[in-house]
């Protein structure tokens, strides 16, 4: 995910209520409904132990440690085989160590990391866990309001872009290294508005959170899978606590919202807003990625 920062750029680098209402005879779970109007009957009345178990996740906190693993394997290999692909088709006569340092390179081995990742994850839930329908078991869930939730991922990227103006953001990252040509910055575009804000809300929001909220309860699941979201974009931002502190606060809100409306969806939509402004803004600020000497002025 890109991370809010320096001017010009704003960034360098997450049933209806009606019928609803009409059916419970609580003042409270009506007005509950109509503030949350994609979220799902069940979250909003008073669970049993048995609808609570209904919503537990298939898969275990061992499953999610596995998956953290394999991810970090497929990130290597990802990189590894673009390398090599990269060695014999393109840079045949560049040391491997150099190739490692194109950002083209590292998009490219990262996006073949996820589709591997996504298709394990598939196997996971529906071969392992024997949950045959892969979206209904990890609570994708699509909002049937779309456009409020892409409004909110915009908001959500302005009301940021304020608050880091009054945070210490350094003037260089480690993720300036992506946008140093036209074709790299449009890479990382693309990849940051497709496969990566899909991929952090599978594992964060998907398979993460719903086993933090069985064993440790709401707040701290919110807490812990916003942190977890932030750390691991810290490398890009040198761990430096004012953009950390940006994607951790965009960590808390998706998380609530998932919480809120049982819906991984409606946090892919947000994080693609939330990260498609920061593309716009970026896009705008340099003649569409044709100057890009003015995000760092």
């Amino acid at each position: 995910m890109p991370v809010w920062g320096r001017t010009p750029s704003p960034v360098q680098a997450e049933q209806s209520s009606a019928d609803f209402s009409g059916q419970s005879g609580d003042p409270g779970v009506a007005a509950a409904a109509a503030h949350f109007p994609d979220a799902h009957t069940a979250e909003l009345i008073p669970t049993s132990p048995t609808d609570l178990a209904g919503n537990d996740p298939a898969w275990t906190g061992w499953d999610v440690l596995r998956l953290i693993f394999l991810t970090i394997v497929a990130l290597f290999v990802g990189v590894f085989a673009v390398l090599l692909i990269a060695r014999w088709w393109v840079y045949p006569h560049t040391a491997l160590g150099e190739i490692a340092r194109v950002p083209l390179v590292v998009v490219a081995g990262q996006s073949l990391a996820y589709l591997l990742i996504l298709a394990y994850m598939y196997v996971l839930v529906t071969r392992e866990r024997r949950r045959p329908d892969f979206l209904a078991a990890i609570r994708w869930n699509w909002p049937s309001n779309i456009s409020a939730y892409v409004v909110t991922g915009f908001a959500l990227s302005l009301a940021l872009q304020v608050l880091a103006h009054f945070l210490p953001i350094p003037k260089e990252l480690p993720i300036d290294s992506f946008f140093r040509t036209p074709a790299e910055a449009w890479a990382l575009s693309v990849l940051s508005v497709t496969l990566a804000p899909l991929m952090e809300e599978l594992f964060f929001r998907g398979f993460l959170y719903p086993v933090l909220a069985r064993r440790l309860g709401l707040p701290v699941a919110v807490f812990v899978t916003a942190l977890g979201f932030a750390l691991l974009h810290g490398a890009q931002l040198m761990f430096s606590w004012g953009p950390v502190l940006v994607i951790f606060l965009v960590g808390i809100v998706l998380t609530i919202v998932r919480a809120k409306t049982n819906s991984v969806a409606a946090g892919v939509l947000i994080h693609m807003a939330y990260n498609g402004t920061i593309t716009i803004a970026m896009f705008a600020a340099t003649d569409g990625f044709r100057h890009l000497e003015k995000l760092n002025q």
